[in-house]
């Protein structure tokens, strides 16, 4: 086995640290890791992303729940737009997209591009949001906003659809400060979500994908699931806030090694 699918699956279990650390970024480390060290289609790797986060996360949902930190309500009323949207998006925007989406002079943007450029600007959002310091709630709302938690829900689907990304970093803070949910009660639940939205988001690739290596998949999610029983472990070890923001620098690294390679070694 070639040394950087070895360092590939060993970064299998950061993946799943992430998620039961920090609730996110999963498929922040998967999708680069597919496509620089797997040698798989950025299209693809989306869509393997899905499978990995989305089985990891339900592992780690389920243990979340039978420590009676889900919410299901939120659950249904986030989950289910977004559910819907990354369905249809996987099903036909992806497919939709041209291979070759713009052409000027010696400038070619193709869809693997796009969508690796897109993933690094998801992953300098998530970056920031993981950064920054955490103010105070000094005013809370009256009501928890379920209307912008269903919009949310939808956009969210359908950046996930696109990117393959989970969304965990705009999921937790739309229960946490729209729906008023307790962190700890946050993270669980959007296990459970991002689950979810990402198995049904991969059922809509399985009838565009011509093939699927079914052995890297399982491997790689094996491991994740191994990484996600090592992080729910390590909250009760580590500080989560020092945490979240080292690992939000670490994100920041991907984005901009992304940006590089896509800007600079690839054009």
């Amino acid at each position: 086995m070639e040394v950087y699918l070895i360092f590939g699956y060993f970064l299998a279990l950061l993946v799943g640290i992430s998620l039961g650390l920090v609730g996110s970024g999963g498929s922040i480390l998967t999708v680069p890791i597919l496509v620089y060290l797997m040698g798989v289609n950025p299209v693809e790797a989306t869509a393997y992303s899905l499978f990995i986060v989305g089985i990891t996360s339900l592992i780690g949902g389920v243990k979340s729940a039978k420590a009676g930190m889900v919410d299901f309500k939120k659950v249904i009323g986030f989950g289910i737009p977004s559910i819907i949207a990354v369905y249809l998006t996987r099903r036909y925007l992806v497919p939709a997209i041209p291979e070759q989406i713009f052409n000027f002079s010696t400038l070619v943007l193709t869809k693997n591009m796009a969508l690796m450029l897109l993933f690094a600007v998801v992953m300098l959002l998530a970056a920031y949001s993981m950064i920054k310091k955490e103010k105070p709630n000094a005013i809370e709302p009256k009501q928890a906003s379920y209307l912008l938690i269903i919009i949310e829900g939808a956009v969210v689907g359908v950046l996930t659809g696109l990117v393959g990304a989970g969304g965990g970093f705009l999921i937790i803070p739309a229960l946490v400060i729209l729906a008023k949910t307790p962190m700890k009660i946050a993270v669980g639940t959007s296990l459970f979500i991002i689950a979810l939205k990402s198995i049904i988001g991969f059922t809509g690739d399985l009838q565009n994908l011509t093939s699927i290596d079914w052995p890297l998949l399982i491997i790689f999610t094996i491991l994740s699931i191994i990484g996600i029983y090592i992080g729910l472990w390590l909250t009760k070890k580590i500080d989560g806030s020092k945490l979240k923001k080292g690992f939000g620098y670490f994100v920041l690294i991907m984005a901009v090694y992304i940006l590089f390679m896509e800007l600079v070694i690839k054009s």
